[in-house]
């Protein structure tokens, strides 16, 4: 699958996205903190030719502009940025994690423009405390001296986010940039979750730290039309797992 690379200026950013460009239908992929877009890649190929993917580096992520602020209405406005630059009526939103804040908060406030909603191992309340990731801070000689420093369970998820330079190697994002917008999406977001009655897919990963089983069950039987999926692995199931995550994507999408 080749996806192309675009950009969009937006509040004096430069965006980019990766966009199939194919498919009558479109689905906006929204990465974790500390991903980036081409980790929907192996989505974007188990969905074609039926599905349009489009995957945004969200703001100091990936090959998009480090930003001023990362609050919650940046994050919204961004996304309503991408739809109109994209010139699209109406998607489904699929988020990882911070991705899938952004994509009920989003689909809250602009319901009409939501099709569906697929979240990925996030709650409707958020509490994790990420201040490790500023030892990552820096540039390294090596690749291997970065990957050390970041550490194996890490690793796997942020290798997109490995950039070499004329200096050493060094993250794409800034660490205290991602902890200002960790402490920006801490809270409760029931209110969000709840605004909405459109068709929503959740997955959960059965051995994540950062979802309770409890919490995700609850979402899915208090708002109507939710469906919950639980997956082994853990908080990136399209990366740990992700025949098995894009099945279930495909049946969802396939039942709208």
């Amino acid at each position: 699958m080749n996806l192309e690379r675009h950009t969009f200026q937006h509040a004096g950013l430069t965006f980019s996205y990766l966009d199939s460009r194919i498919g009558d239908q479109t689905l906006i992929a929204l990465h974790a903190h500390l991903m980036e877009a081409a980790t929907f890649a192996p989505l974007a190929a188990a969905l074609a030719p039926d599905w349009r993917v489009v995957a945004l580096d969200q703001r100091g992520h990936g090959y998009t502009d480090h930003a001023p602020s990362y609050t919650r209405a940046d994050y919204i406005a961004d996304l309503e940025a991408l739809f109109a630059h994209l010139h699209l009526p109406r998607a489904v939103l699929l988020g990882n994690s911070l991705g899938g804040v952004n994509a009920f908060q989003f689909a809250a406030l602009h319901p009409e423009q939501v099709t569906a909603l697929i979240i990925e191992d996030i709650g409707a309340t958020v509490s994790d405390d990420i201040r490790f990731i500023l030892a990552w801070a820096g540039t390294f000689a090596t690749r291997e001296a970065l990957a050390a420093k970041v550490g194996e369970r890490f690793a796997l998820y942020i290798a997109d986010s490995f950039r070499h330079t004329r200096d050493g190697w060094r993250l794409a994002f800034e660490p205290a940039e991602m902890l200002d917008s960790q402490n920006q999406l801490i809270g409760d977001h029931w209110h969000n979750w709840l605004a909405t009655t459109g068709p929503a897919l959740l997955v959960r990963g059965r051995q994540s730290r950062v979802t309770n089983p409890d919490e995700m069950e609850q979402m899915a039987r208090r708002r109507p039309n939710t469906t919950l999926v639980t997956l082994d692995g853990g908080h990136v199931l399209h990366i740990e797992d992700p025949f098995a995550f894009n099945a279930t994507v495909r049946g969802f999408l396939d039942s709208l």
